[in-house]
């Protein structure tokens, strides 16, 4: 009996080496949601082109993410570019796949909001002479970031916890941490629960981040 009992030293021990892990966890998450802010972005004004090809491009593009998991993209990335002759760190590999699966997602929140917006906005701009581009950067993407910030760091916090996936390439984040660490004290309950305790702080501080910008923005 006393070999299941709960070990809090163990669980206490856990939470040192998961927070340097955690470390990788929050590169990935950043680096990709910033990556897939731009190309989401992109891939946005490509779906709302009048143009056909850019489109049907945008449509092929937001398809194929969101109907391949993350795991085949992360494999693909990881084992695709060095077959071509690309060569990359497994970090950069992960930060790749993740900002490029994100961007699917974000062009769609981001469709969403600027359809939301009034049309008279862009119509206004466009007859004071506002070029195009102008118009999506001084116009249309800052009010579609503020309508859209609730989704966008929901989507952050979905990444956080999808970067456990990037522990299939080697990276030492919170998931593969924990298994090595359950793997030598052969105690993996507490090892996992200090694991879960982390996602959790970090996943709670994001949503507070998120209420306290959208509160200041709708000021």
């Amino acid at each position: 009996m006393r070999g299941h009992m709960f070990s809090v030293s163990t669980f206490l021990d856990s939470f040192a080496p998961l927070a340097m892990a955690a470390r990788y966890t929050l590169l990935v998450s950043g680096l990709g949601i910033a990556l897939g802010l731009v190309i989401g972005a992109l891939i946005c004004a490509a779906r709302m082109s009048s143009n056909p090809v850019l489109r049907g491009f945008g449509g092929l593009w937001v398809s194929f993410l969101r109907g391949v998991p993350l795991l085949v993209q992360l494999l693909l990335m990881y084992y695709l570019l060095p077959v071509i002759g690309v060569n990359v760190p497994a970090i950069a590999a992960a930060v790749i796949s993740v900002g490029i699966c994100a961007s699917a997602y974000i062009s769609e929140i981001w469709r969403g909001a600027i359809a939301a917006l009034p049309k008279g906005q862009t119509e206004a701009a466009q007859a004071i002479g506002m070029a195009p581009t102008t118009v999506w950067t001084r116009v249309i993407l800052p009010q579609a970031v503020v309508m859209s910030l609730p989704a966008l760091v929901n989507e952050l916090i979905l990444l956080v916890k999808a970067s456990s996936l990037v522990s299939i390439v080697g990276i030492m984040e919170i998931t593969r941490a924990s298994q090595a660490q359950a793997a030598t004290t052969f105690r993996p309950m507490e090892v996992y629960l200090a694991a879960a305790c982390i996602y959790l702080a970090i996943n709670l501080t994001l949503a507070a981040i998120g209420r306290y910008l959208e509160n200041r923005m709708a000021v």
